[in-house]
């Protein structure tokens, strides 16, 4: 924890790595991100009733009825798609600067599952306005698992009874608003912790 804390309150830094890179912050950029998923994701679970008669109601409810419902939701759509965008192009940048390597590897390691899982946080969001395109685009996805190598385990656990059915839209649920966010937030301390334990990019003092 202490690690931790001196990496995101250096005691000195250098002024030149104060200035404006090509890189702009995308890691930083990236964890605001996803505290803005938090907030308002957190702001949306006042609304929103996961069971298949009342999401869809829930959703319009939202965006038609609550001051400000609409904006929210807008916001917590374009900042999962931000969130990939910019964990891509961090990735992009790690792999072009070589910072991957040697000691950074477990770094790197834990960068991936973190993409990982913001890929499956949005998959799993994608679902819950239970739409018509939220419903064709979860049975896509789920058809396309169950074709991988042990994919049919994972279908079955994900979708117990049927596509958006009250199981399996409880488990994405699940998922997307626990599992996912609390793992996240782990492998982030831990991505923080072990860039301060290699001494990152930037040279702290």
């Amino acid at each position: 924890m202490r690690d931790f804390l001196k990496h995101l309150f250096p005691r000195v830094v250098l002024e030149r790595n104060l200035r404006l890179t090509y890189t702009f912050c995308l890691g930083g950029l990236a964890l605001t991100t996803f505290l803005v998923l938090v907030l308002t994701g957190l702001l949306l679970l006042f609304y929103y009733r996961p069971s298949p008669g009342g999401a869809y109601d829930s959703i319009r409810f939202i965006e038609n009825a609550v001051w400000g419902g609409r904006y929210l939701r807008s916001l917590h759509r374009l900042a999962s798609h931000t969130l990939l965008v910019l964990i891509m192009l961090h990735a992009l940048r790690v792999i072009l600067t070589g910072a991957y390597r040697h000691p950074r590897h477990g770094t790197w390691v834990v960068g991936t599952m973190l993409m990982f899982l913001a890929v499956f946080a949005a998959y799993t969001g994608y679902l819950l306005p239970l739409d018509q395109l939220a419903y064709w685009a979860a049975r896509t996805g789920m058809e396309l698992l169950r074709a991988l190598p042990g994919g049919a385990v994972i279908f079955h656990l994900l979708v117990p009874d049927q596509i958006a059915g009250p199981l399996s839209l409880q488990r994405f649920f699940a998922l997307h608003i626990a599992v996912i966010p609390l793992s996240m937030m782990a492998l982030i301390f831990l991505h923080f912790f072990r860039i301060r334990r290699s001494r990152g990019l930037l040279p702290y003092l």
